[in-house]
């Protein structure tokens, strides 16, 4: 009986040997085809040029509102930008060498195209629902004006304080937030 039980073990081994090294021996787990390598890297790459692409217009849509709004001096703009559009614009070549497409259109004008298009895309996002026509910047009169209508609006709506714990109090509640108490 002992020599039947050393079998049984002995046999469970062999077992659990053939389906543990049955994925090291199979052909499906080895090294794939030089095609398949190279079609995957060259997808990889085409997906890192396109990440660099967005991340090259997001970058100068930034730069350029950051000179609109003066945080950027003069004589530093021109030499940020034009470093950032040589940038984008190998990366455009780069796309275009994968896709094997030859473009009539310059690097640098399909950048600044990609460019308005953001801008615009920002400004409609920006722009109220009610005036879908907005200008994407407000005059500073009109500004002004829209902060004042505001601050009437938010005195208008105020109606004190409660007497018993102090919360402020709009002409709408009857009761306080706060304590509870009746608000006359």
């Amino acid at each position: 009986m002992e020599a039947g039980s050393i079998f049984l073990v002995l046999a469970l081994a062999v077992l659990v040997a053939i389906f543990v090294g049955r994925p090291l021996l199979s052909r499906a787990f080895a090294r794939p085809r030089v095609e398949v390598i190279a079609e995957d890297s060259l997808e990889h790459r085409r997906s890192a040029l396109l990440a660099e692409h967005d991340r090259l217009l997001a970058t100068l849509q930034e730069l350029d509102f950051d000179q609109a709004l003066g945080k950027i001096p003069a004589e530093d703009y021109p030499v940020q930008r034009g470093a950032l559009m040589r940038r984008a614009a190998e990366v455009l070549r780069e796309l275009d060498q994968i896709h094997g497409q030859a473009s009539a259109v310059d690097a640098e004008d399909r950048i600044e195209q990609a460019i308005a298009a953001r801008r615009a895309d920002s400004a409609r996002a920006a722009a109220p629902s009610s005036t879908p026509a907005a200008p994407a910047a407000l005059a500073e009169d009109d500004l002004e004006a829209l902060i004042a209508s505001r601050r009437k609006q938010r005195l208008e709506k105020s109606a004190g304080f409660c007497p018993k714990c102090g919360r402020p109090a709009q002409k709408s509640d009857r009761f306080c937030s706060g304590c509870g108490a009746v608000l006359g």
